[in-house]
């Protein structure tokens, strides 16, 4: 391993908790956006947001979310299940999530306030349901309460279907299927248009070495569907699919490195070489800040492999709140130029804030290995952007994001 190499390993390592005003400020830097180019992305920003809020007719999610917005409790607690329901095992379980999202949550608020009939018709049936299984004080039941828990208990069925109804058609906004086969069936649709799709699994976190086991059958699997789709379009203009390691070991965690070492790479190389042999592309999804040192020695084994030396279909998801992602980018570089190899990097920002802060308290940390502002993410994100143009050889870049202004500084930056 060359000196240049460790270095930028040590770099990335001692990026875990820097000063974020610092961080920021080289980030600033590295941008380096003239005003004019301000000008031109914050006017591209603008056009984006009024042609879709002008020419795009509202669909069922806009709607709810113009009344639930997911500031207030009750448009979490839709969102929650929403994503959850579709993959809800049991009833039992089923019923405690709706009790414990749908009855503590002040449905009344909103009675009438949508312009939408739908919307305004279900905040009633949310506010009745609420109401009907709302958790009762069984050593205080009055006879009005007993009735309530009489209802309670005949009407948990119908509750049940009539929430998992509503929900499904919210939760299709976030997960395309149930399983693999129905996800590509549904997304035929938009590949038709020339649309692309990466597929994730949900819920993965493996406990024991058979959730393991299951979630590894499940990947290849699905490598099998998305190949059996791919039309020969290869691993950029074609599907692929993102793994979790945690999903794939047990205990994957730094203080376990040579167990990790010795049996996750071994599994990581299999499904790579499963999904380059149906031409597909295999992305390693981003874990807790903790685990980037360890995610980093697994891809590195796994990109050293000769066998995958001629796909170019390894990827890796990028947070950009993590103030290591921008010398993660130089060492992912060095590592793509000694390997002849062109990462396919999902630049993300990050989903999981509240526990990497949370985490980092517990910790008694001096600091935070994610940014505290949002716009400090912003910075980060946008400085990963020019770097990853910077190093086309090494680098086949994605973005994600659902913010106007960071596409129109993409787009300025390409």
């Amino acid at each position: 391993m060359s000196d240049v190499h460790l270095k930028l390993r040590a770099a990335t390592c001692a990026a875990y908790i820097c000063d974020e005003a610092e961080a920021v400020e080289h980030l600033t830097k590295v941008m380096n956006l003239n005003s004019a180019a301000r000008q031109r992305i914050e006017q591209a920003a603008v056009i984006f947001v009024d042609k879709l809020r002008h020419d795009k007719q509202p669909g069922m999610m806009e709607t709810f979310l113009a009344e639930y917005g997911l500031s207030t409790d009750e448009g979490v607690a839709l969102m929650c299940l929403a994503e959850a329901l579709l993959r809800v095992p049991d009833n039992l379980t089923m019923d405690a999530l709706i009790q414990d999202k749908i009855a503590p949550a002040d449905w009344g608020k909103h009675l009438g306030q949508s312009g939408s009939p739908l919307v305004n018709a279900s905040t009633w049936a949310l506010m009745l349901t609420g109401k009907v299984i709302a958790p009762e004080d069984t050593e205080q039941l009055d006879i009005a309460g007993t009735v309530r828990a009489m209802i309670k208990r005949i009407g948990d069925p119908v509750v049940r279907n009539a929430v998992g109804q509503s929900m499904r058609v919210l939760g299709h906004q976030f997960v395309l299927g149930r399983d693999i086969g129905e996800a590509v069936k549904r997304s035929s649709d938009n590949e038709a248009k020339g649309y692309t799709h990466s597929y994730d699994m949900l819920g993965e976190a493996a406990h024991t070495a058979a959730d393991a086991d299951t979630y590894f059958k499940a990947y290849g699997h699905a490598i099998d569907v998305i190949g059996s789709s791919l039309k020969g379009r290869g691993v950029i203009e074609g599907p692929g699919i993102s793994i979790k390691l945690s999903a794939l070991h047990p205990r994957y965690q730094s203080t376990k490195r040579s167990r990790v070492m010795g049996e996750l790479v071994e599994r990581i190389t299999e499904l790579s070489k499963r999904a380059a042999g149906v031409g597909i592309g295999l992305c390693i999804d981003a874990e807790e800040a903790a685990r980037l040192e360890i995610s980093m020695d697994v891809l590195e084994a796994v990109s050293a492999n000769p066998a995958l030396q001629d796909w170019q279909g390894l990827g890796l998801a990028v947070q950009a709140y993590q103030k290591r992602a921008y010398p993660l980018l130089d060492w992912l570089d060095d590592l793509g130029q000694r390997h002849k190899r062109r990462f396919m990097v999902r630049l993300v920002k990050g989903a999981y804030w509240d526990t990497e802060i949370k985490r980092a308290q517990v910790e008694g940390l001096d600091g935070y290995p994610v940014f505290t502002r949002k716009a400090s993410t912003d910075v980060s994100f946008l400085a990963c952007v020019k770097r990853l143009f910077q190093s086309p050889g090494s680098f086949y870049p994605q973005f994600a994001t659902h913010n106007a202004h960071t596409v129109a500084t993409v787009l300025e930056m390409a």
